[in-house]
Formats: structure tokens, sequence, C-alpha cells
């Protein structure tokens, strides 16, 4: 029978020839990672179950990215009991402030999760992985406690739903506009427990970076995952920074998806998503004169040095508009370096945005940048629910870098075009 690339990986990991939609399998997990906030939970339920020892101290990885630098007492604390387990069990992956970077595109770059993989995060947005066609998902911190101790974890197969992506790119678009628009076509559940198969002549054009940025909004579509079929691209980006083997899988020929939608990708203009959720979006001409209060550029969704060099070339030369506060989110240490080396820092600097140490920080509401009642923000980040960057009555609105950082400059949200770029 025919499978998918995700059916095949799932197949292998539970030792079995095939399997098929809706099944129930238990699969080992090449990885299982967590954060200061799941993670300390996961501790917790690891001590109750009793367990001693972890199934593999080079498997499972703390990443302590939520609130690090540590905002207040009850976040040192929360990492103070990752960092005193680590070190109780030897594990080898963990990343303490000063190399520590946002999980999401820290561990990609770090060679930790490789094309083949099984891969399950104590966060949502761990489907990220898929960009190097890898099986990854979030679990919830017990789950995660679970693969911890043994090792495997349950799964039920996901339908698969096929996403064929044609034509060519308009200026200033990219990954983040093509899964904003995508989610916006089906709804926030739209994909629910689905595997979301992105294929297509314009996606097997797009860059590294804007894959990884489809895979970590999947979740955004109610999905299980999102993946791509790896390809020259994944290979190049892969080969010198794999800390072990990895596998490319394809889908089969004659595979029957649950869905197949088709999009044409030249008719997609930059997007924004209005709040409460990531499906609100229009084209970037249909946004009225909305003032905004900030922008913040950066995060497991646009925090890589891609993304920073499209926000830095809208930048250079312009300032800042009076009245808004534009903040930069590297996403690990080396992007940093290389921003700084690259004199990206300097522009930013120069424009008078703020740069932030790699941190998830107001992604979550939780620091670096809290909204005030009444304020808003343009953002680069995956979600805009009530209250999530802030107060209940902020408003968080979805971009792209670009538009992100040309809206900082006009004091509204606005297009690079509207600079003359």
């Amino acid at each position: 029978m025919p499978m998918t690339i995700t059916e095949k990986i799932l197949a292998e990991h539970a030792g079995l020839e095939e399997v098929r939609p809706g099944q129930l399998i238990n699969a080992k997990v090449d990885l299982a990672m967590a954060n200061d906030i799941t993670g300390a939970l996961a501790i917790e339920e690891f001590r109750k179950a009793g367990a001693k020892k972890v199934f593999d101290r080079t498997k499972v990885v703390f990443v302590p990215d939520h609130f690090t630098p540590n905002k207040d007492i009850k976040s040192a604390e929360q990492c103070r009991i990752v960092r005193e387990f680590v070190r109780e069990q030897n594990l080898s992956e963990y990343y303490e402030v000063g190399q520590v970077g946002i999980e999401h595109v820290l561990l990609p770059e770090k060679g930790l999760v490789l094309p083949g993989g099984l891969i399950v995060g104590a966060d949502s947005h761990t489907c990220t992985y898929g960009a190097l066609g890898a099986f990854s998902t979030g679990v919830g911190s017990t789950d995660f406690t679970a693969a911890m101790i043994t090792g495997e974890l349950w799964f039920k197969v996901p339908e698969p739903i096929k996403f064929v992506y044609t034509g060519t790119l308009n200026p200033w678009v990219g990954g983040k506009d093509l899964i904003l628009y995508t989610i916006s076509q089906i709804g926030v559940d739209g994909a629910l427990y689905k595997a979301m198969e992105f294929r297509g002549e314009a996606v097997e054009k797009l860059p590294m970076h804007g894959r990884f940025t489809m895979a970590n909004m999947a979740i955004e579509a109610g999905a299980k995952s999102g993946i791509f079929h790896p390809d020259d691209l994944t290979e190049e980006y892969v080969r010198h920074r794999a800390k072990g083997p990895y596998q490319f899988h394809a889908t089969d020929q004659g595979v029957e998806y649950t869905e197949i939608h088709e999009i044409d990708v030249s008719k997609i203009e930059p997007q924004v998503a209005f709040p409460p959720l990531p499906s609100n979006t229009r084209g970037i001409h249909e946004v009225d004169n909305l003032p905004i209060d900030q922008s913040v550029i950066g995060f497991c969704t646009n925090g890589r040095l891609e993304d920073l060099r499209d926000a830095a070339v809208v930048l250079k030369g312009r300032k800042v508009s009076k009245g808004v506060r534009c903040i930069i989110f590297p996403g690990t240490p080396s992007i940093y370096r290389e921003a700084l080396k690259e004199g990206l820092l300097e522009i930013f600097l120069d424009a008078g945005a703020v740069i932030s140490p790699p941190t998830c920080g107001p992604c979550l509401g939780g620091h670096m940048g809290i909204l005030a009642k009444g304020e808003r923000a343009i953002a680069t980040t995956n979600r805009n629910f009530t209250g999530r960057m802030g107060h209940p009555e902020s408003e968080v609105y979805l971009s792209n870098p670009p538009v992100a950082a040309a809206s900082a400059v006009l004091g509204r949200i606005g297009g690079p075009e509207e600079l003359g770029l």
C-alpha cells in the first residue's frame, strides 16, 4: 500500500511495515524536548512516577527559553529545577543563558533534529521541524515525561492533507504570508489532527527559513504536524550540522489524501492577521489606517538570520516612528553574532530599535515587551489570541518581518512598498 512521508516515518519508528490513518501505534522517539515552563512540570511528574533515569541522556533536551533571562523569582525557580535535573541526569544537550536560543530555531541549528526523525516536544510549535522532512509534534508535559522515561510514545496516525503551491512569489512575500493565507482559507481547525503536507513548485523554491516558518504554524490550523519533502536545500542545511544519521523519505505515488488544496502564490500579497485569530487574515492593501504602539520582529517563527536581513533592508537609513517601540529578537546567539558581524544590529540601533537576547519574551505574554491596555502591536510571532501579548484589551496583528519593519517606520500597519521599496 502506498504511504505518505509521515506514515513512512511513523511506521519505521513503530517497527511496522506500514501504518494507516487513524491507527494507534507505539513509536520510538529520536528526541524529546522541553523548555523552562513545561520542563519543570515534567520533572515533577518524573519524580511522581518513581523514575530514576531518562531513557537516553543524549536524546532528552531542555531549552530554558521562555522566561530567560529570568524575569522574576518564579521563573528563576523553574529554571533552577530544570538546571538541577540536567546535572542529576548528566544530560548532554542543555543550553544555559549565553548559549540558549529559542528552542525551535536552536535545535535545527545545532543539528539535533534531522530528516526522517521523530521528535516530540512539550511545546505546541515543535511541528517546526517538519521543514526538514521530520515528523515532529507538540505534546503535553505528562506525555513528554513518558517519552523521557521510556523513549517511546503512542500516536494516532494522522490523516494526510496536501497543499500544492504553484506560481511565482510576489515581492516581499515569503513563508509567513503563504501559511497565513493558507490558514485564512481553511480556518484554525481546518487541518485538525491532520498531517499538512506542503508541496508544489513554489515551496520547492522556498528557502529553508521560509519552510521553517510554514511548518511552525501548522498547529495554528489545528494540525498534528506539517511537513516538507526533503531535497537539495534540506541537504545543504543539515549536512554540516547533523549530529547523527538522517534519512530522506518521500510520499509514494497513488496516496489518497483526505483533502487536496491548490494555491496560486502569484495571487498572494503580504498578509496581516487581525486579532483574535491567525485565520483572520487580509492582504496588506486591505488594511486601513491602524496606528501601532509596538513592532516586534523575531521569535521561533521569524527569528532566523534571513528574517533579520529582510527587516534590516526596510529599516536601513530610516527611523522608527516617534511613539513606537521596535524590539528585535534574534533566534539564537549565533544568529545574534552573525547579525552583528553583518552590521544588521547597527542598522536596527540606528533606526531606534532595541535588540533583545534570544528569548520567547512577549510572544507568550512573558516579558521583554508586554502590552498595556488598549495598545496595539504588529508582530512576527505565530499567535494573536486575546491577551496573548499582555493585557486582554490589547491587540496583536501578525505579519512577516518586512511588513513589521515598515510598520515600525510608518507608525501604522503598512508594507515596504509605501517606503518606496
